[in-house]
């Protein structure tokens, strides 16, 4: 039997308050389109054909609300995504690093950790870029996979390999202990990076951020919520500070006086 339209409109709404209220998750945040595929592939997962079964589903069965609040957070990341993208954060490290004081850079949200561990190694592989001037601190919403970020163990799979996402590196063997398909960060890398819990719409800004990484977030998010978001890591870099977005991402109307573009299509910015 085919599932009625508007009685499935309201058990996908009455899911949606299920997150925001028992789960803790704010659902409001994000696209419907978004959260409706991840959702839907839970479903698919689990052979569940209703939005109402599916939440009578995450009610009962007490690994399903983990395995979706995992699936939902948006951690789609890699060492070096977009490779095109490092070279001008990398001549932006040099810049910030060249003076007197530290300088700090920030991955928000930095999921598992690649983008900061990226940032780390980018830097010790540079000569140019003063690694004991750089502060790097990642954040992300989910504990979770703060966690995961911390430990800095990788593994290759069906559809991730990351020797390959460290190609861009000179010799990652330098910064990774590798061992079959497992990769562990290398102390000295782990040393630059520090991970914090941070919500980038409910908390405070950063302070005096010279370099703010911010990419691949936005396509997923309302609108509202976007402008949030870029509010809070504007707010969070200093005057002359440097902003970089996803490469398929666009700045608020309402943001782009704020900022110079030093790279259009890489998505760069300076603070103004």
């Amino acid at each position: 039997m085919t599932p009625n339209p508007t009685t499935e409109d309201e058990a996908f709404d009455r899911l949606l308050d299920h997150l925001s209220t028992d789960l803790d998750f704010e659902s409001a945040y994000y696209n419907e389109s978004y959260l409706d595929r991840r959702i839907s592939a839970r479903m698919r997962r689990r052979d569940v054909e209703s939005y109402e079964d599916y939440l009578d589903l995450v009610r009962s069965d007490p690994e399903e609300p983990t395995a979706l609040l995992d699936s939902l957070s948006i951690n789609v990341t890699s060492f070096y995504r977009n490779p095109e993208a490092w070279e001008p954060i990398r001549d932006a490290l040099r810049e910030v690093t060249a003076g007197r004081g530290r300088a700090t850079v920030w991955s928000a949200p930095c999921s598992d950790g690649r983008e900061s561990y990226s940032l780390a190694m980018l830097a010790l592989d540079d000569d140019e870029i003063r690694t004991r001037r750089l502060d790097i601190v990642g954040t992300d919403i989910n504990e979770d996979v703060l966690d995961r970020a911390r430990e800095g163990v990788y593994r290759t799979t069906k559809t991730r390999d990351v020797a390959a996402e460290l190609e861009p590196l000179d010799d990652a063997e330098q910064y990774v202990d590798r061992e079959g398909d497992t990769f562990a960060v290398r102390d000295a890398v782990k040393e630059l990076v520090t991970f914090e819990q941070h919500d980038l719409i409910a908390d405070e800004p950063k302070r005096d951020v010279d370099l703010a990484l911010c990419r691949n977030l936005l396509i997923y998010i309302n609108t509202e919520s976007k402008r949030a978001v870029v509010d809070t890591v504007l707010s969070s870099i200093r005057e002359g500070g440097y902003l970089v977005i996803g490469m398929t991402e666009t700045l608020p109307r309402e943001s782009r006086d704020a900022v110079e573009t030093v790279d259009k299509r890489r998505r760069v910015y300076r603070r103004a």
